[in-house]
């Protein structure tokens, strides 16, 4: 192995320990925790080195977001089990996508809420954003003439769920009976 090739491999590392550490801090002590300087003192590197990979904390976010759309895209697919409906297959997808908002809110709310930088429904995004938005496209395009478009409504109204239940504001015990009634307004519309 060249020296290039090593300095490639130790820089992905430190960015993957940065990355990593600051998922634990926010798992642990809430995004507000998250600065460059805690990070800093958290891998004990010095700030500059964290700068020579993130840009800024914004960046940092983005990169765990980026992670996390890694994880729910595979978790979208695998929740729709072989021979399930067309709605089934739709409740399915709802289910584990508030699942992993409430298994992962950190991640969640790296992907979701803050500041990231990724650009959704652009020429440049992400593969990995785009295959999430497949994923729940694949389980609304059997009823939906347009199908982009019924697809960021039916996210728009899992991700409201999934906030107003983390804040309090909706009661968790009724989460199952607010998916149905998702599911029956996508697949009883007149192809949307």
């Amino acid at each position: 192995m060249g020296i290039s090739e090593r300095k490639e491999r130790e820089r992905a590392q430190r960015e993957q320990r940065i990355i990593a550490a600051a998922r634990n801090l926010a798992e642990r002590d809430g995004w507000s925790s998250v600065t460059v300087r805690r990070l800093a003192q958290e891998i004990e590197y010095s700030q500059p080195v964290l700068y020579a990979h993130f840009e800024n904390r914004d960046a940092v976010v983005g990169a765990i977001a980026l992670e996390g759309f890694g994880e729910l895209a595979p978790a979208l697919r695998a929740s729709v089990r072989k021979g399930a409906s067309p709605a089934e297959a739709m409740e399915a997808v709802a289910t584990a996508y508030l699942d992993f908002a409430f298994e992962r809110p950190a991640l969640y709310e790296a992907m979701f809420v803050l500041p990231t930088g990724l650009r959704f429904a652009k020429s440049d995004t992400p593969q990995v954003l785009r295959e999430t938005f497949g994923a729940m496209m694949a389980v609304i395009k059997p009823f939906s003439a347009d199908p982009e478009i019924a697809t960021e409504t039916f996210w728009a109204a899992l991700h409201g769920l999934a906030e107003l239940e983390r804040h309090g504001r909706i009661r968790a015990a009724f989460r199952g009976e607010r998916l149905r009634r998702i599911v029956a307004m996508f697949a009883n519309a007149s192809k949307c």
